[in-house]
């Protein structure tokens, strides 16, 4: 795995993880560092050895928000040059599981990416926020759009409006998590629910993300169609020979991604 400035990477028995290294700016997300997120998330997407990604942060917090030092100048002519948001976009394309693993401030753009999981796993005593509005702007990366999705019309205003500093419990209550764990066990027990997906069949996992991110836009009609085709593109996997052939055979099934 090639070397990073703001990040670090790694891998190992089929779970990739990736290491927000800002701790001093409590993790904040300057360009140079979300282009490295970007480049190691697709880099794990494309890699046989790779079932699984983690995300988190070094030091007491995911991730604070955008590098405001970084943004402060800019001006509407540049951030349309700069065309920024284009590599969030990106994220949406990784079709290998997501787990974020998230402690201490997980506001604005940090928010924005941990919303880009597709399992968040937080620490008690976690904060997540959009605070844009206290400086006069507003979420630019899917915060706006990902909430939404997930708590509704009303809530989101509330909280994007106010700014509001939201709690694990309200975060855990509103489904925007899906577990709360003591500070002290966040990376083991997420790395175990990593561990434990990234043995499962690989094609599945990928087909079932595939499918009910397509639930998330389509009608309920669309996404049954939807769903049905990948069901049938799956027996034409080994995995499901395999898995198949296991369960009547009552032995562990030896998945492969094939």
């Amino acid at each position: 795995m090639k070397a990073y400035k703001f990040i670090e990477a790694s891998h190992q028995d089929g779970v990739a993880l990736i290491e927000l290294n800002r701790p001093a700016q409590y993790n904040a997300l300057n360009r140079t560092m979300v282009h490295e997120i970007v480049d190691a998330m697709e880099t794990f997407d494309g890699d046989e050895k790779v079932q699984v990604i983690v995300i988190t942060g070094k030091g007491r917090a995911f991730s604070a928000g955008a590098d405001i030092d970084e943004m402060a100048g800019d001006d509407p002519i540049r951030l349309e040059l700069l065309n920024q948001f284009a590599e969030w976009d990106r994220l949406s394309l990784i079709k290998k599981p997501i787990i974020g693993a998230v402690k201490g401030f997980v506001f604005g753009g940090g928010f924005e990416l941990a919303l880009s999981c597709d399992l968040l796993i937080a620490a008690s005593g976690t904060e997540f926020s959009f605070p844009e509005v206290n400086l006069g702007v507003m979420p630019g990366a899917g915060g706006t759009q990902r909430l939404t999705k997930i708590v509704g019309r009303t809530k989101a205003l509330e909280w994007l409006w106010n700014g509001t500093r939201i709690s694990t419990e309200s975060a855990f209550q509103h489904g925007l998590i899906n577990r709360v764990v003591y500070p002290e066990l966040l990376m083991e027990e997420t790395m175990k629910t990593a561990r434990f997906i990234a043995n499962q069949a690989p094609l599945s996992i990928r087909y079932i993300k595939d499918a009910v991110n397509k639930a998330v836009d389509y009608s309920l009609y669309e996404g049954m169609q939807y769903e049905r085709k990948n069901f049938y593109l799956l027996f034409a996997s080994e995995d499901q020979k395999e898995g198949m052939n296991a369960f009547i055979e009552k032995r562990k099934p030896e998945f492969k991604g094939r």
